[in-house]
């Protein structure tokens, strides 16, 4: 029997191990990318023990001597006080009444990098109060990095998208760690009119070094922290020339898992749109996990450094404008007709599901295997396109479309990001991933999804039918939302703020009845292994009125499932034959 040898093993765990340790993807649409006009951003929060709701601070005036409580993102751990700022903004959950929006993606980094003794902000609660004192995209990356600073990082590496009705930028950080406090980081806004993304693996390579962040400069489009090379080299990070610097290859060196587990999402999107990328066969070998490192980068400049030479491009500029449903789309991808497509092998069971349970990795003979991660998974707690439009005013012109779950079967909801209150189905407070709610968006949406899980499909296309249907009747309501909010707005601001708090309600909470009617009438139609005669939602009778369905289908498990289960069984499973 061959064994894999003893470093191979140890290598590709450690791959794993932070691949799986995070697990969250953003995607990045400029204003002149869309179709419409707007700025969009995505994240899916993804953890298997994240639940999906909204949360909710309004805007508020603050005395002299006010305090500001620090509580961790995913622990709920007190981390400390700060002073708090005069005037705070309102959001809702990581959008707010300005439409800037923030996603995140953590990429970890260098392990001596990884705890800061003292920090107190990390990245939950910095994207929180950067979206409170901040009424642009720019001063959001200002105010972040200068809290930083000041207070600390608390955090491992980070990619963020931060955007606003105008711009969108990525920006990287990462902790001093033992050294020093606060962090070394970079932002660059993406050019108008391209796409870009992140999924736990640092993104930004080289950039243009800047002696200053000119803040309101709007001709500057990186801004970075003055000791970003210097640090690294101080410490023995990077030996090479400045220009030839690399942000993501030095503080999050690109590995196997760097690739097949982080990267290969963003490339799933991007060969969707780009044709160059879904053509070049280094792009695809990349996603696969297999890396080069020549001696010229795929953009023709040299590469002194070795690092890996057929990485992905920062952006792409697509190949026809970008509509809100490619986006909401392309947040339930699976690698679907690509080498990594999940629907075909064993593991996809009879019935076709994308879907892979957890571990990542596991171990046959001694080898070590994998199981692939897609932008659409199964441990989701929630997910949003967050969509800023410069031609409304700003409470108005950002909608927060938010979605619970896998992202493959929830459906996009629309929050205005000026609203006065959140619908109580998604509110934070009703219920958690320990305690059930009936009138839980989350658990509503969870019971669809995990039924669909069960015979992927045979279900699931009902639920993307429905799924359709309902987001193309919330598109078309905003658009009439849109012009009445505006001109009541234009009247009276707080009449245009109570419509579309009102809107957002309502169609949120309604979303959840419709939902859960809709997961009672799935889970009578498909029970027990059966399919239902159906017409409409409406399950059908046998013709004399007494509750007695009409004879079901019973499509087993398929042909090629079937062959399968006979494979190496002998005679076990042979009928005889009778005369």
């Amino acid at each position: 029997m061959t064994k894999a040898p003893f470093f191979f093993i140890v290598f590709f765990l450690f791959a794993l191990e932070h691949a799986s340790s995070y697990a969250c993807t953003n995607l990045i649409i400029t204003k002149g990318a869309s179709k419409d006009g707007s700025v969009m951003i995505t994240y899916a929060a993804d953890s298997h023990t994240r639940y999906g709701s909204i949360a909710f601070y309004p805007a508020a005036d603050h005395k002299p001597g006010d305090r500001c409580e620090i509580y961790h993102y995913e622990s709920g751990a007190f981390l400390g006080i700060i002073p708090e700022a005069a005037h705070t903004y309102s959001v809702i959950q990581f959008m707010n009444e300005h439409q800037v929006a923030i996603g995140e993606t953590t990429f970890g980094g260098l392990d001596s990098l990884a705890s800061q003794p003292g920090a107190l902000l990390d990245y939950g609660s910095l994207m929180k109060i950067g979206l409170q004192r901040s009424k642009t995209a720019r001063e959001m990356i200002m105010v972040m990095t200068g809290l930083v600073e000041k207070y600390g990082y608390a955090s491992g590496g980070e990619s963020f998208s931060i955007s606003d009705a105008n711009e969108a930028w990525i920006m990287e950080i990462i902790g001093k760690g033992k050294y020093e406090k606060g962090a070394v980081w970079v932002a660059r806004l993406i050019p108008d009119g391209y796409v870009s993304g992140h999924a736990n693996q640092a993104r930004i390579t080289t950039f243009p070094f800047q002696k200053t962040n000119k803040w309101n400069d709007l001709q500057q489009t990186v801004f970075h922290s003055a000791d970003v090379i210097s640090f690294a080299r101080t410490h023995g990070f990077y030996k090479g020339n400045d220009g030839e610097f690399s942000f993501s290859d030095v503080y999050n060196p690109l590995n196997f898992g760097g690739a097949r587990f982080c990267d290969a999402r963003v490339w799933s999107f991007f060969r969707k749109i780009n044709k160059v990328v879904r053509d070049n066969p280094e792009c695809t070998n990349y996603a696969l996990g297999k890396l080069s490192r020549q001696p010229r980068l795929m953009d023709g400049s040299p590469n002194p450094n070795g690092f890996v030479s057929n990485r992905l491009p920062l952006w792409v500029k697509p190949d026809a404008p970008v509509t809100l449903q490619d986006v909401m789309a392309g947040m339930r991808d699976h690698y679907e007709d690509t080498p990594l497509d999940m629907r075909y092998d064993l593991g996809a069971g009879p019935f076709h599901a994308p879907y892979r349970w957890r571990p990542m990795e596991f171990t046959v003979d001694s080898m070590m295997y994998l199981n692939e991660r897609a932008i659409a998974t199964q441990q989701t707690g929630y997910s949003f396109v967050a969509q800023s439009r410069s031609w409304l005013p700003d409470p108005i012109g950002g909608i927060f479309w938010f979605g619970v779950d896998d992202a493959d079967g929830c459906v996009y909801a629309p929050m205005y990001c000026g609203i006065k209150e959140v619908p109580e189905s998604y509110a934070r407070g009703n219920g958690s991933m320990i305690r059930w709610s009936e009138s839980s968006a989350y658990w509503t949406f969870s019971q669809v999804n995990n039924w669909a899980y069960s015979r992927y499909d045979l279900i699931h296309p009902e639920v993307e039918k429905y799924q359709a249907e309902l987001e193309k009747r919330f598109i078309r309501e905003t658009e009439i939302v849109d012009a009445k909010a505006g001109l009541l707005y234009r009247e009276n601001p707080s009449s245009g703020l109570d419509y579309i708090t009102d809107y957002s309600v309502f169609a949120g909470n309604m979303l959840v009845t419709q939902w859960n009617n809709f997961y009672h009438y799935l889970f009578m139609k498909y029970i027990d292994g059966n399919v239902k005669q159906t017409k409409g939602f409406q399950l059908l009778d046998n013709g004399y009125d007494k509750g007695v369905p009409k004879k079901p289908s019973q499509p087993g498990y398929g042909k090629e499932w079937e062959r399968k289960m006979i494979e190496n069984t002998g005679e076990r499973f042979k009928v005889p034959e009778t005369k």
